[in-house]
């Protein structure tokens, strides 16, 4: 297992994360429809809006899995804020990142990921991700599904902070 390298705006991403002020705050309607939509259109049993912090992935709504704070270090969602593009995963095994994490190893048994950065104020703060637990290849529609749905999570996220 690779561990994603710290993202060079570090300080700055969690400094709008903070300001944001959605950290620990309860499940909201607009995220969970978001995540039903994701898992749904792209035919996944897990979706979630995964937010970095920084120690920890924190969910701010997900479906078909109950995990709650994994470690930063074995969350996809932590390489996936490194880049502005989804960082997709056909098959966890094959993949040098992720093939020893514990999440690929032991249950849930991640095979396939996709993760959309979730961007405020022109830094990463989480993703939108689609997990199964078979690997698959995501093709350029879902992709294009997925960003939509990413961009209605910002508009959430802007319309909440930052404070």
């Amino acid at each position: 297992m690779l561990l994603a390298p710290m993202p060079v705006n570090e300080p700055q991403r969690l400094d709008v994360l903070r300001k944001l002020g959605i950290l620990d705050t309860p499940s909201e309607l607009c995220f969970n429809i978001v995540v039903s939509l994701a898992a749904k259109s792209l035919k996944t049993p897990i979706a979630a809006v995964s937010l970095v912090d920084r120690n920890r992935q924190w969910f701010k709504a997900i479906q078909g899995l109950s995990v709650a704070e994994p470690p930063r270090e074995i969350a996809f969602c932590a390489h996936a804020i490194l880049d502005r593009a989804p960082l997709i995963v056909n098959n966890a095994l094959d993949d040098e990142r992720f093939c020893n994490n514990r999440l690929v190893t032991e249950a849930p048994h991640i095979r396939s990921y996709m993760g959309m950065p979730l961007t405020v104020q022109n830094v990463n703060v989480g993703t939108l991700c689609v997990i199964d637990y078979v690997p698959r290849q995501f093709d350029n529609t879902q992709v294009k599904v997925l960003r939509k749905l990413a961009n209605m999570v910002e508009l959430f996220l802007m319309a909440k902070g930052p404070r």
